[in-house]
């Protein structure tokens, strides 16, 4: 893998998690909760949707044997979720991917909402895990696949430093300051989207070329 390659990856799991973007939500889903609940909810909803990409990395190609997916054609329907996705962000609005209406009006009721919805889906929810498990695939090895869960890892620890500093960060930042860098981060993984869709369709029909 060269640096390059690395660096996209890197850029692609934490835009598609997009740490700062969960801040409305956290604040809304926590806000009659005391600062300590909201730390241990912040370090659960972390390692929680950590752990769930690291296991899509590992178990993500067993899946797709499983169910006689080939990986060219989990490409272009995983782009097409990105894409979906980096559109919503553009629009500075929570993809129906990641929650609809109905979810989110469920959520608010909930009395622990650290694994459900905040890790999942929201931090790594379809898009995310699809974006790891092609990744897995298009760079296979050992050492590649220790660079995928550190990169995991990484993602994961600017999720809970952002909702850790959340109230600071929000006040700073505003909710439109919030949006733009939203914005900015979706416009990346739309192009990061469109690679996705581009190379399982060319995997697919190789006349295109």
């Amino acid at each position: 893998m060269q640096w390059h390659q690395y660096i996209e990856m890197v850029t692609a799991i934490i835009v598609i998690v997009d740490p700062l973007g969960a801040i409305p939500i956290f604040l809304g889903l926590t806000s009659n909760d005391t600062l300590r609940d909201r730390k241990r909810i912040a370090r659960t909803a972390s390692i929680a949707a950590g752990i769930l990409m690291i296991a899509s990395s590992v178990l993500g190609e067993v899946m797709l044997r499983l169910f006689g997916i080939s990986v060219a054609s989990f490409r272009v329907g995983g782009g097409i979720l990105v894409l979906l996705t980096s559109i919503s962000m553009m629009n500075a609005r929570i993809s129906a991917v990641k929650q609809t209406p109905e979810e989110s009006k469920e959520a608010e009721g909930k009395e622990n909402v650290a694994i459900v919805p905040l890790a999942v889906p929201l931090l790594a929810g379809p898009a995310a895990i699809s974006t790891v498990i092609i990744f897995t695939h298009r760079f296979p090895g050992v050492q590649t696949k220790m660079l995928l869960i550190f990169s995991i890892v990484i993602a994961s620890a600017l999720v809970w430093i952002s909702l850790r500093l959340s109230i600071p960060l929000s006040k700073k930042l505003g909710r439109t300051g919030l949006n733009n860098i939203t914005r900015i981060m979706g416009l990346l993984l739309s192009a990061i989207a469109v690679e996705f869709i581009t190379s399982g369709l060319l995997e697919l029909f190789p006349g295109l070329q």
